[in-house]
């Protein structure tokens, strides 16, 4: 079999940073940490860090007084920071910067009088902590159809942002309909679109072309993981997503010579590791790697963990 990996694939910046704060974190306050929410969307990775020492909360109410605690990398409402200030709780934000962009361009937009239309997943963690960043009714909206239902005039002065693990070609069709139905309509330039969805996303288009399977690794609560495995589903090769090579099927092989293999954002290099060695297994494997844009982006951690000497080891 020929395995064929994408390039780019796995962590993006906004994760290496979250999960660095939490390890230096542990290494200059010591265990435990408290982190509100799954610091990214792999049970790998939570689950690593916990045997590290930190322990994961969905709520503040369940941090103890004076816990350091972590806000995860898809952000968190005012309230939750309000909250954090109230219970005098020392805190670090490993808020994903670019999501950090998305809600000053949001509050940007309403500072100008704009009524602001949200393009993301109801629920979504990062969703959540934007509609709770924006002191401003926001508008939530999912599909084409969501706009035709939109309770505002046609001539209403609008704004759109969007939640950052959608891609350009996930929300063209959204902003087009949304430009066709109101009159004066801005919006972020698609150079601010999260640059690590766009390069998986096209990275997986063009693996599309050239293989009988795809293969995505990545966390079933992951927002890109799943939209990953959607692409290749839509231009109708077998795509699975699975969190390990211990959920490659054999049977999904049969016939097939050429496997494509690319993970989200929030999966490491070691799950990718796994799924080759599950292949090897199965027969012989020739692994090679699909020309793409090579990434070199990276972000600032807080200043108070940017002296802290902490060597990342490889996840078990």
């Amino acid at each position: 079999m020929k395995v064929v990996l994408a390039q780019p694939r796995g962590f993006c910046a906004g994760v290496v940073r979250a999960v660095d704060i939490v390890e230096r974190a542990l290494t200059k306050y010591g265990a435990p940490i408290y982190v509100r929410h799954e610091i990214v969307h792999n049970r790998h990775v939570v689950e690593t860090l916990k045997a590290k020492g930190a322990v994961f909360v969905e709520e503040l109410s369940e941090v103890p007084a004076g816990a350091v605690t972590v806000f995860s990398a898809h952000g968190v409402s005012r309230a939750v920071q309000d909250d954090a200030k109230f219970r005098d709780l020392p805190t670090l934000d490993a808020t994903c910067p670019l999501v950090t962009k998305v809600h000053n361009q949001g509050r940007r937009y309403v500072s100008q009088g704009r009524t602001l239309v949200l393009v993301g997943h109801a629920g979504h963690p990062e969703v959540e902590g934007t509609l709770g960043q924006i002191d401003a009714p926001v508008h939530l909206v999912q599909t084409i159809a969501d706009i035709d239902s939109l309770p505002l005039a046609l001539d209403t002065p609008l704004a759109y942002i969007t939640q950052t693990t959608l891609s350009v070609d996930d929300t063209k069709g959204i902003i087009a309909a949304l430009q066709a139905r109101f009159t004066d309509v801005i919006g972020p330039d698609t150079r601010d679109i999260c640059y690590a969805t766009q390069n998986r996303q096209v990275a997986v288009r063009a693996l599309t072309g050239i293989v009988d399977l795809l293969l995505v690794v990545g966390a079933r609560n992951s927002s890109n993981s799943n939209r990953l495995r959607e692409i290749g589903e839509e231009v109708g090769i077998p795509s699975y997503l699975v969190a390990d090579g211990r959920e490659v099927d054999a049977a999904w092989l049969e016939g097939v010579e050429t496997i494509g293999l690319t993970a989200g954002a929030s999966a490491p290099e070691v799950l990718v590791d796994s799924v080759i060695e599950a292949l090897r297994r199965i027969g012989p494997v020739d692994v090679q790697l699909l020309a793409g844009t090579e990434e070199h982006v990276s972000f600032n951690l807080p200043s108070e963990l940017r002296t802290v000497e902490y060597i990342p080891q490889p996840a078990a």
